[in-house]
């Protein structure tokens, strides 16, 4: 139909950058995939291969140890859980500091911290000694993996948030690979090969300079503490970053000329407008935020805020679901894993052997994760994520029925693509669930009542093989993961939405 006015100029949408000028977080939302994007992924996904690399190694140390120091199972199983229960507090620790510190200090501090008690572990003269080393790797460890989500996660445009946090989850695969490669061609070499795989955990440490140089802070921390220089600073710089597919413009430039980035960003300053408050008249999950009521409080008085708004009328229902989630996978796997190459030793095959098979079964945990990133944007995050959990069940449950060295490399193979699957897309839905202001808090103490599990998971595994053998095992792990599943479905589904500013 022609234009009734020709010579009259069209009202026109603004563009993001002048619809959001005030809203630095509004306009990084409706930017499209640029090289400053993929740096901060791919910097932070190297920390994350380190974190894997790191768990990973632990199976094949404590197999080694079995058969040189002659340590009893029983003993074995907690050098594993010490590691764990480290990674239980520094996780909700962590999400704490994150939120306090920002996202980038507590990324460079954890890995330094895992780094170089890591490399100290190379030195242990007794399963005293590991243990001590390696609780001290689990605070560092467990306080990294949600901050590392959790600031790709707010980085990350709203169209392909999902599929970002399972790219940068896939990295853990890529971890769990070099630990058994490590395992497979160092740890063998002697008695002490479990010493210099361990002196090769130590790199995180060189690896945290580079991260406190050159990854950015999150713009929605710096927004919250009202440093919004720092936070329009950070959006400028990927804003005048090259767009990916771009044609050698820029992210604002290809911003600026689609109607449809143009509406994203007039969405997102919809989201980002304030909320109803709460009849306790703050808004949920902003007990943690700047307010005058906070003003008088001490830091105790603040972290019981951010721990309260967890429980908040709004967010009670996800936060029991999420828990429930992170607890029941976090069982299952590390139960398995970890002990699978001992697993593999005890049912007859040598130790270079079942060193072998683990790293065969390890390579299904790629193709996992490829699935689970395409996925999560198709069928969203909770259809994803139950349906992973869900045929992590039913693997788990043919590998207690596998008889022979075919059938348990291909249970194990299917193990390992549903279970690192279903990983992906639990941490892509783990950060959507909260308001920045206790975001990493909410995602750090998910994260740590799942390493209850996993502490607790290396401790049930000599018993409950002694009393049922493998195939009992794995169907305990198959009846966890069902739970899994049906905890995953009373999630809300937050897929291509703007995270709350």
């Amino acid at each position: 139909m022609p234009d009734p006015q020709p010579h009259a100029p069209r009202p026109e949408a603004p563009t993001a950058a002048a619809a959001s000028a005030a809203d630095p977080t509004a306009r990084l939302d409706a930017l499209p995939v640029t090289r400053r994007h993929v740096r901060l992924l791919v910097g932070s996904g190297v920390g994350w291969t380190f974190d894997a690399m790191d768990v990973g190694l632990i199976s094949f140390v404590i197999a080694q140890l079995g058969v040189v120091w002659g340590t009893p199972a029983s003993q074995l199983s907690w050098i594993a859980s010490a590691g764990f229960l480290g990674m239980a507090i520094g996780a909700a620790l962590g999400g704490l500091l994150a939120d306090r510190i920002g996202r980038r200090q507590v990324f460079a501090l954890t890995l330094l911290v895992y780094g170089v008690a890591t490399g100290a572990s190379a030195l242990a003269w007794s399963v005293a000694a590991l243990m001590a080393l390696r609780f001290v790797v689990g605070l560092g460890l467990g306080a990294e993996l949600p901050v590392a989500s959790t600031l790709v996660s707010e980085f990350a445009p709203p169209r392909i948030r999902g599929r970002a946090v399972v790219v940068l989850e896939s990295f853990w695969a890529v971890g769990w690979i070099l630990a058994a490669v490590i395992g497979y061609l160092v740890v063998p070499v002697g008695d002490d090969g479990w010493r210099w795989a361990l002196a090769l955990g130590a790199l995180p440490a060189v690896y945290a300079v580079v991260v406190r140089r050159g990854l950015p802070e999150s713009v929605r921390f710096l927004v919250g503490r009202g440093r919004h220089a720092e936070a329009d600073a950070v959006v400028r710089a990927f804003e005048e970053s090259p767009a990916v597919g771009g044609d050698g413009r820029t992210g604002a430039q290809v911003r600026d000329a689609d109607p449809a980035a143009r509406e994203a960003a007039a969405r997102a300053v919809a989201q980002a407008t304030p909320q109803v408050a709460s009849p306790g008249g703050q808004r949920a999950g902003e007990a943690g935020g700047q307010g005058s009521g906070e003003a008088g409080t001490g830091r105790a008085a603040r972290t019981r805020l951010r721990l309260a708004a967890l429980w908040a009328p709004d967010l009670r229902r996800r936060t029991a679901a999420l828990w429930v989630v992170w607890f029941a996978v976090n069982f299952s796997y590390y139960g398995a894993f970890i002990w699978l190459p001992s697993l593999l030793a005890a049912d007859g095959n040598s130790l270079v052997r079942s060193f072998e098979y683990t790293l065969i079964i390890t390579l299904g945990q790629l193709p996992g994760y490829a699935a689970a990133a395409v996925l999560v944007e198709r069928w969203g995050r909770r259809p994803t994520l139950a349906a992973f959990l869900a045929g992590s069940a039913v693997a788990a449950g043919l590998f207690a029925a596998a008889d022979g060295t075919g059938p348990v490399i291909a249970a194990g193979l299917l193990l390992s693509f549903f279970n690192l699957g279903a990983w992906g897309a639990l941490y892509a839905v783990t950060p959507e669930l909260y308001p920045t202001t206790v975001r990493t808090t909410g995602a750090g103490w998910a994260a740590g009542v799942g390493r209850t599990a996993s502490i607790l998971a290396p401790l049930a595994v000599p018993p409950l093989r002694e009393v049922g053998g493998t195939g009992l095992l794995f169907t305990v792990f198959a009846a966890v993961f069902v739970v899994a599943a049906a905890g995953a479905l009373a999630l809300p589904e937050r897929a291509g939405e703007s995270l709350d500013a």
